[in-house]
């Protein structure tokens, strides 16, 4: 049996304190990935294994994405500040 990809979402930070960290790729409210502003965050989880927390519709993701489309978004200014450039 194969390992389908991990699901990424982005949720509303308001949602945190209700997250199950044990189900998630994510540790604790210390380890999620905020984008600059403070207002989301992004979980990761096994595509087999959806947390109770999202299937039970106790919190529902602004987004669902792949790998490569959560790549994508972490590179851009909502997410990542940009680097100064050194003279």
């Amino acid at each position: 049996m194969s390992h389908l990809p991990d699901v990424y979402a982005i949720i509303n930070i308001n949602a945190a304190n209700a997250v199950d960290y044990s189900q998630v790729g994510e540790t604790s409210i210390d380890t999620i990935r905020m984008n600059i502003a403070l207002s989301e965050f992004v979980l990761k989880w096994e595509h087999e294994h959806e947390p109770t927390f999202i299937s039970d519709g106790t919190i529902v993701p602004l987004q669902i994405l792949t790998h490569a489309e959560a790549i994508e978004l972490m590179q851009t200014a909502a997410w990542q500040e940009p680097i100064e450039e050194v003279e």
